[in-house]
């Protein structure tokens, strides 16, 4: 069956919704976000899509942002991409239901098999679920449930689904992603390192672990380029965001470190995970 990793196949397309002005307001919180600097915000968005396209060789796809949906950028939560089948989420909160449409659009131009979550008793935030190249885990938190859990197994059948408690108020990708195709990385905080523990005993697949200082550096995406003899990249928080967790993403040595900062899109919820959607397969068109 392979290795642990290998199914985090070669990447070829990158999906990303620009910043509105509804963002900067706080409007899209609804319960008191901060209201953060548009400008700055959507420096970030900008430099986060040139890496992709330039640093990483992807093909980027930008929906335009839409003042209806201030926390559109947040593309992550609203889709589960693995090999042609994308799955659309139903997010908890159901003022973000309506960002799906867009996304569903996007992903079905470009050929990917679209499944529904059709069950209104199911939640689903995407950055709730980590696939490893060999299983999925996905975080019951606040934001996803088991019924939501239960939808990403029967989808990706092909792979175990293991659920991880969320015992903070964050989605499971806030504090835990991969660092390489058998590196598991995760923050020093007590929920981050609990999930951790919980799927060790889950799996039955060894990997590595990488303790970082900060919980959000390990909101990471490990991703490998098109082209054959490339090292893969892991797209980061840098140094100006996270200074204390660079040394140890140094320890890292298989993978090309490339650093983003996305400090002011943080004040709206937002990590890497949930700022693009990464296809791992040349999709037909």
């Amino acid at each position: 069956m392979g290795t642990p990793g290998e199914g985090l196949g070669r990447c070829s397309h990158a999906l990303i919704r620009g910043v509105p002005e509804s963002l900067a307001s706080g409007e899209g919180a609804g319960a008191g976000l901060p209201a953060l600097d548009l400008a700055k915000a959507q420096r970030e968005h900008g430099v986060l899509g040139g890496k992709l396209r330039q640093r990483l060789g992807l093909q980027l796809l930008e929906l335009p942002p839409e003042e209806s949906l201030p926390l559109g950028p947040l593309l992550g939560d609203t889709a589960v991409i693995q090999g042609d089948t994308a799955l659309i989420t139903r997010p908890w909160s159901p003022a973000r239901r309506p960002e799906v449409d867009g996304v569903r659009k996007a992903l079905q131009d470009l050929g990917l098999r679209i499944v529904e979550m059709a069950d209104e008793n199911a939640t689903l935030d995407g950055t709730d679920v980590l696939f490893t190249g060999r299983e999925f885990f996905v975080g019951l938190s606040k934001w996803t449930n088991h019924r939501g859990a239960e939808i990403v197994a029967d989808t990706f059948r092909d792979f175990a689904v293991s659920t991880v408690p969320v015992s903070s108020p964050c989605h499971l990708r806030s504090f835990c992603g991969m660092g390489g195709p058998r590196t598991v990385v995760a923050g020093s905080s007590d929920a981050a390192q609990k999930a951790v523990r919980a799927m060790a005993v889950l799996t039955d697949h060894p990997y590595a672990s990488l303790t970082l200082p900060d919980d959000a550096a390990a909101d990471c995406l490990f991703l490998r380029p098109g082209l054959p003899g490339v090292l893969p990249f892991l797209l980061h928080r840098g140094g100006g965001d996270l200074p204390n967790s660079q040394e140890a993403l140094q320890k890292l040595s298989d993978v090309t470190l490339v650093p983003v900062s996305c400090s002011e899109l943080e004040k709206a919820g937002a990590g890497l995970s949930s700022l693009c959607l990464v296809l791992s397969t040349r999709p037909h068109s």
